[in-house]
């Protein structure tokens, strides 16, 4: 099968998505003639026009705003922040707009919406263009929140999201635009379950976006030293499926949550609740988290490489709660 990067696969699942729904369009910073901060709108002006691909004003509360418009009126939009760390900007249109309006309506009108923007450090793009505030954004209901982790995920959630009648925030990671893998050349989606990537026996280790990929990392090194170690992908924080993370737990018995945000009031901590609350009784050990220190991201690349959570932290974290 093809291997696609993340770029390309987000950028199928949009051409896939316009071709086959004319109310689609989308808007945001340089994503028509440029074709997006990070490039994965190429193609979608030459090929669907400039009434269906609008550059926009530097103003994502307009953005946003444009976005809730459109989706009350039966259009389908898709727009981009061109970094998670500018949510702030349009946070009204996001919290008390898009998020509720549904509800407040009685459930009269649909907000088909998708949020597309990029988070994650690792790049050396400092403080204000680094940040995963995706905890921000899961505490508030009314919206979904979805980070893959890699390809074939974005390619299927993205999708799934699309065709949803909820407004969806869609966070994809800057380090992974470039990471490849197996991605189908036909359309499909990927619901918003959990994904076991790697089962096992002996330690569940629970991550998601690029963490992920670390925790694959460390799971192999696990498994040259003889411990079997259960990979569990949250590809939806908002909704979220306990259920498959709390099977996983009452099963190994350990567990290590891993993200990249800062482990203080991080998606990690919700996760470590619901297995308190459902499968005490069942854990050995005590849950382990995994996240970045509670500071800034650093902008020069040795104190980034501090910042960012990496296989070893995760290693270190299991052998603390594989001995009893």
């Amino acid at each position: 099968m093809r291997k696609l990067s993340m770029r390309e696969a987000v950028n199928e699942a949009l051409h896939i998505a316009f071709n086959s729904d004319e109310r689609i369009f989308t808007a945001g910073e340089d994503i028509a003639v440029y074709g997006g901060q990070l490039r994965c709108s190429y193609d979608l002006l030459k090929n669907f026009g400039e009434k269906r691909v609008l550059d926009t004003p530097i103003s994502e509360a307009a953005i946003v705003g444009l976005a809730v418009g459109a989706s009350m009126t039966g259009l389908r939009p898709i727009v981009e922040l061109s970094y998670i760390d500018f949510i702030g900007v349009a946070f009204d249109q996001i919290l008390n707009q898009a998020a509720k309006i549904r509800y407040m309506y009685g459930g009269m009108v649909n907000l088909p919406l998708v949020i597309r923007t990029q988070c994650g450090a690792g790049l050396g793009n400092g403080a204000q263009h680094s940040q995963s505030l995706e905890a921000m954004l899961s505490h508030i209901p009314g919206i979904r929140v979805l980070m893959p982790s890699n390809a074939y995920d974005a390619k299927g959630l993205l999708l799934h999201a699309i065709r949803d009648n909820n407004p969806v925030v869609f966070i994809e990671h800057k380090a992974l635009y470039k990471v490849k893998c197996e991605v189908p050349e036909e359309p499909y989606e990927c619901d918003y379950t959990c994904d076991i990537k790697r089962p096992g026996e002996d330690i569940t280790i629970i991550a998601y976006s690029a963490m992920v990929n670390q925790a694959l990392k460390a799971a192999e090194q696990l498994g040259t030293e003889g411990v079997s170690a259960e990979v569990v992908d949250v590809r939806s924080l908002t909704p979220f499926d306990a259920d498959t993370v709390v099977e996983s737990a009452k099963k190994t018995g350990r567990v290590v949550i891993v993200h990249e945000a800062c482990k203080k009031g991080g998606f990690g901590g919700e996760i470590a609740a619901v297995i308190q609350e459902a499968a005490f009784e069942n854990l050995k050990r005590p849950i382990c988290r995994v996240g970045a220190p509670f500071v800034p991201v650093p902008f020069g690349p040795n104190l980034e490489n501090c910042f960012v959570p990496n296989s070893e932290n995760i290693l270190e974290a299991a052998h603390s709660i594989l001995t009893n």
